[in-house]
């Protein structure tokens, strides 16, 4: 006989809440474990609904993107905001048990890489298999290049058939194109709307950088990170990224 579906079947629970292996004995631990397990769940779901988000702008199916689309900004929210429960720990309780993570570090996170990879932004870190799987195909700033392309303006053929793995530089032509959508809104609608959604999308991956930035320095201040890493002086040296650049710099013309 089936057994009934429980909450806690549904959701896996046994294994979920099992999944926590501090190795020291400082309390402080579960709490830096449960962040991070907590930070590669949200990204599990953010490569799921840009997967979708690219196959619609793909096939021009751009409203039905948004949903998808701002989705990933809200939750892109609620990872910076848990930043904010990571800052209850101190220098002195993260140095506690420091010596445990080994070479283990966030810049190893395969999920990480691969969602900057889908949003356009190639290059650095450490590959792993889904990085190396979407860094071999159009991002979704590629996608939206392309669809723009679809509707009648002009872009560089560089913007449209190139070596998607390689990455992405910002064209003038291509902010061009962009500022003539935004000059005219009520026209170019869905592209308008799809535009406006990718940079909330940058814009929430911004802000993520930057409390990453000011929670590292205020746990452990300017010290190299965990497995060699940089540390701050690495996470500072992003916080100028920007996925879909062209968007941020037609604003100047308009």
């Amino acid at each position: 006989m089936t057994e009934p579906m429980t909450y806690g079947r549904y959701l896996a629970l046994d294994q979920l809440l099992t999944a926590q292996h501090p190795i020291s004995d400082e309390h402080d631990e579960l709490l830096f474990i449960v962040i991070h397990q907590t930070k590669e769940l949200w990204l599990k779901q953010m490569i799921a609904e840009l997967e979708v988000a690219l196959d619609l702008v793909r096939n021009d199916r751009l409203v039905e993107a948004y949903k998808g689309l701002a989705r990933v900004s809200r939750i892109q929210a609620v990872m910076t905001l848990s930043w904010e429960i990571l800052t209850t720990m101190t220098p002195s309780d993260y140095t506690r048990f420091r010596d445990v993570l080994g070479t283990s570090s966030g810049f190893q996170s395969d999920q990480f890489r691969a969602v900057e990879t889908m949003l356009g932004l190639r290059g650095g870190g450490v590959p792993g298999p889904l990085t190396e799987l979407h860094g071999a195909q159009k991002s979704l700033w590629d996608e939206a290049n392309a669809a723009l392309a679809r509707a009648g303006f002009d872009l560089p053929a560089t913007a449209l058939d190139r070596d998607w793995a390689q990455p992405y530089e910002a064209d003038p032509a291509v902010e061009a194109a962009w500022a003539a959508v935004y000059r005219e809104p009520e026209t170019h609608w869905e592209l308008y709307q799809l535009a406006e959604k990718l940079v909330d999308i940058d814009d929430a991956l911004a802000t993520w950088r930057h409390k990453h930035v000011l929670t590292v320095t205020r746990v452990i201040g300017m010290k190299p990170g965990t497995g060699g890493t940089p540390g701050a002086a690495y996470l500072q040296s992003t916080l100028t990224k920007r996925a879909f650049p062209e968007l941020w710099s037609l604003r100047t013309s308009l």
